[in-house]
């Protein structure tokens, strides 16, 4: 019974097209679902949760333009880079092993920029090219963080849609039960953590259990705690 409510709270929020009428453990698996579904390391967290308009949603990031080119076997063409007025505009072309093409632009205000911010100007324009040609053959309408970074009073938002809480105040939660009983959440390391979510998340999927009690805390503690810590990106300036 608790996956037919799931389910029917998931397609109302998909319809409504506002994640925030999930609950937490309910946007959990929305999340993993919608990574499943394109064949993505829900582990790697390829998309975050923002507010948009007054509704929370997903965009993409870069693991999910990386992930999606491998899966489809897409390779990326520059075709073409200019300069228009306080524009820089880059157009790439997209073909998926399947020989099907897409094409899609990235454009940035170079506006007063010289030197360095000139140069990092241009590696976006690049980006967003790419991504954008990305999640577009693939089928996906969504924004990818490149974008995101533009929108002004964009608000990132914890998939729980709670009052953000002191790192200090997440971390002094115990663990009570399981490999990591004992341990302060802090001691553990962020993707063993969020395995450790999924495993209990397919186990009670699989016997047809809610998850309650101690374990919904702990899961809800979880999910505060990888949502307040940032997550670094290694990509050292290089577009892909």
């Amino acid at each position: 019974m608790s996956n037919i409510i799931q389910s029917s709270a998931i397609e109302s929020a998909l319809i409504q097209g506002d994640l925030s009428k999930l609950s937490t453990n309910e946007r959990l698996s929305y999340f993993k679902s919608v990574c499943e579904s394109l064949g993505l390391n829900h582990l790697t967290r390829p998309f975050e949760f923002i507010t948009l308009n007054g509704k929370l949603t997903l965009y993409a990031k870069r693991d999910a333009t990386d992930q999606l080119r491998k899966v489809h076997g897409v390779s990326i063409t520059i075709t073409a880079r200019e300069r228009i007025d306080d524009l820089y505009v880059v157009t790439a072309k997209a073909r998926d092993k399947s020989g099907r093409e897409d094409e899609s632009t990235g454009a940035v205000n170079i506006a007063g920029l010289k030197g360095d911010n000139l140069a990092n100007a241009f590696l976006k324009s690049e980006t967003k090219a790419k991504r954008r040609v990305t999640l577009s053959i693939c089928g996906l309408g969504m924004l990818d963080e490149t974008e995101v970074s533009d929108i002004p009073e964009v608000k990132e938002a914890t998939p729980a849609q709670e009052p953000a809480k002191k790192p200090e105040q997440i971390q002094q939660y115990t663990i009570k039960f399981g490999k990591f009983k004992g341990m302060a959440i802090e001691q553990v390391d962020p993707y063993e953590l969020s395995s450790y979510m999924a495993y209990i998340e397919d186990s009670a999927k699989q016997k047809g259990k809610a998850i309650t009690g101690g374990v919904a805390e702990f899961m809800s503690r979880a999910n505060d705690y990888l949502n307040s810590i940032e997550v670094k990106d290694d990509s050292d300036g290089v577009p892909f």
